[in-house]
């Protein structure tokens, strides 16, 4: 049964109050033709649609922004509250995950623990969006970091390449770079009929912040090209929260993000989507296609980042997915008042694959984060998150 599991794992990897004043939607821009526009007609639109006596006010919104827009200081807040999260004490209880050894590992734990409730089922975007933003939270509330979550922008290291990025570039305003190169042993990963080529790390990661980065859990369903099948899951769920100590790797991979989170692809996925179960179905992908989602995945490489449970390891794993939740919003502004709310705005079911067959899941359905969250055992339903100005949360993205 696990290895059936890796298998599809391989396949995927890749509150609204209404007693609330009434907003104002304004029109979105029809006639935009970048993801660049998309995003700016978005964050117009938003801005327009919040009331002056709402909960989360104009004065009160913040706006998340891309990795490159931030200032040198202002990447190195943000690294350095990473660390101190890594450095801190887990609140997961040892007896209970005894691999778990920093605060950061208490992130890991729980998409461990609830990976296969929260991909391929109807919450995959919405607990995506309250885990970035309680990480968020931990940065600023116990590490003491000004600013907001960042996202990464794949279609900018689309063009330039990864290494060449701002936030893969090795520096000490960069997530680290890539690990040390280790010669190709001639195998290609073979991802669900997508053939990626090697990258160019592989080992340990020996510059910028992370390089001292020591990973603690998994690996679980790590696909990697030194796999002796060629690519296949290497990991066991029955270790799954032992402590393994190693060194942090990663294996950037160009191909990934050209191919799959491209800006056609990403303006594609915003434009060519009629409903919830189109773009998120298109986003995560299928035979052939990674989708934006696996794209960014994949194009980590490396351990943990290509591992589909323990991927929350890499600290651009919440770049990723801020930028994920960012291509979700500007979807959901060009109709918020039917995609932020209503019937279609949610779609699918509450099982990984619907497999065991499930009902589809409703507004009503209860979400937690275990350790991870600020408040432990703390419960949001699926229509607390639907927004990013309301429920508690107030952001925006540029």
């Amino acid at each position: 049964m696990f290895f059936s599991h890796l298998l599809e794992v391989a396949i995927i990897f890749a509150g609204i109050s209404h007693s609330s004043p009434t907003r104002r939607f304004t029109s979105f821009n029809s006639s935009v033709t970048s993801v660049a526009d998309f995003a700016s007609n978005a964050l117009n639109v938003a801005k327009a649609s919040i009331p002056s006596n709402w909960e989360c006010s104009p004065d009160k919104l913040v706006v998340r922004k891309e990795w490159g827009a931030l200032s040198a200081e202002q990447r190195i807040d943000y690294t350095n509250a990473v660390l101190c999260l890594q450095s801190k004490k887990a609140n997961t209880p040892s007896e209970l995950v005894p691999g778990a050894k920093s605060r950061f590992d208490d992130f890991i734990t729980t998409h461990i623990n609830q990976t296969y409730a929260v991909h391929q089922t109807a919450s995959f975007l919405l607990w995506h969006r309250w885990f970035v933003w309680e990480y968020e939270k931990a940065l600023r509330d116990e590490c003491g970091y000004k600013g907001y979550q960042p996202y990464w922008d794949w279609a900018k290291t689309a063009e330039t390449g990864l290494e060449k990025s701002p936030i893969f570039d090795g520096s000490a305003t960069s997530l680290s770079g890539n690990g040390e190169y280790i010669p190709s042993n001639g195998t290609h990963i073979d991802v669900n009929g997508v053939d990626l080529p090697d990258g160019t790390g592989g080992g340990c990661v020996k510059t910028g912040p992370f390089k001292d980065y020591q990973v603690n859990l998994g690996p679980i369903a790590l696909t990697v090209r030194s796999a002796s099948d060629n690519g296949s899951s290497i990991g066991s769920t029955d270790k799954k929260f032992e402590w393994n100590p190693r060194c942090f790797k990663r294996d950037l991979t160009d191909d990934s993000v050209k191919r799959f989170a491209n800006e056609t692809s990403v303006r594609t996925l915003i434009s060519g989507s009629k409903d919830m179960n189109e773009f998120q179905t298109t986003m995560q992908g299928g035979y052939g296609d990674l989708g934006v989602h696996g794209g960014g995945h994949y194009a980590l490489g490396g351990d943990p980042g290509r591992d589909f449970f323990v991927s929350p390891g890499d600290p651009a794993f919440y770049l990723h997915h801020a930028n994920i939740d960012r291509t979700w919003w500007i979807w959901q502004q060009q109709h918020p008042s039917s995609r932020c709310s209503g019937p279609t705005a949610i779609s699918g079911t509450r099982t990984f694959l619907n497999e065991p067959p499930s009902p589809n899941a409703t507004y009503e359905d209860p979400m937690n984060l275990g350790w991870a969250g600020s408040q432990h055992g703390e419960v949001r339903l699926l229509k607390d998150v639907m927004s990013t100005t309301e429920g508690g949360f107030c952001y925006v993205y540029e």
